[in-house]
């Protein structure tokens, strides 16, 4: 079996928009190829977002979600190519809902491009002094960090992050699947949150349950 390297899930992500899951079971099953890799995926019916992938996406909305009688605020961008896709409902849907899951979540960036060098080469300095401390042998340390680095972008990166409220999926396979049903390139832009007071860490749980609790059943 071929071996399938985080490079080329990301440059078959960049190419079809799909999912990183989705791209990494593509290329396992075609064996790495990369050309057969993209075609199953358009089988699949999850390249669609490629096609819009060169577009530009300049509508869209910017939503203000506040919680808790002004807590909490979550002011977003998420932009599309038109403005009457920007009036549908389906696009209003999404982007109310990923200013839910960013109150719920507290993402810190909107991509991984976002985050600087240096934070992740400090997490990864972090992450080897722990494996040290564990007594793990050095020849697994570099698979254990890819691990961790992974989960820390889906702890932090808003697109990696697992939906607060269906975590089967991501913030990017929310916004594939808008955009496969649109036929428009959609763009989380940017976000700010804020919240009252201290504690943020502690009462990031406690949000995801009441932001849940609003929402009611679904």
């Amino acid at each position: 079996m071929a071996t399938i390297t985080a490079a080329q899930v990301q440059e078959l992500r960049q190419i079809t928009g799909a999912g990183m899951v989705e791209c990494k079971k593509a290329l396992t099953e075609c064996e790495g190829d990369m050309e057969k890799a993209k075609d199953l995926l358009r089988k699949k019916g999850l390249a669609t977002a490629s096609k819009k992938s060169g577009r530009i996406a300049a509508e869209g909305q910017v939503h203000a979600y506040i919680h808790g009688g002004g807590r909490v605020g979550v002011l977003l961008e998420v932009n599309i190519e038109t403005d009457f896709a920007a009036r549908t409902e389906d696009f209003k849907e999404l982007v109310h809902e990923i200013a839910l899951h960013i109150c719920a979540s507290s993402p810190q960036y909107v991509t991984r491009d976002e985050i600087p060098p240096q934070v992740i080469e400090r997490e990864k300095e972090i992450y080897a002094e722990q494996l040290r401390l564990e007594g793990k042998p050095e020849k697994a340390w570099e698979k254990i960090m890819e691990g961790k680095v992974k989960k820390f972008y889906s702890e932090n990166c808003l697109m990696d992050q697992p939906y607060a409220f269906e975590t089967k999926i991501t913030i990017t396979d929310m916004v594939n699947n808008v955009t496969a049903k649109i036929g428009e390139k959609i763009s989380v832009r940017r976000f700010v949150r804020w919240e009252l007071g201290e504690g943020l860490e502690k009462r990031v749980y406690d949000l995801a349950k009441e932001v849940a609790a609003e929402m009611g059943p679904k």
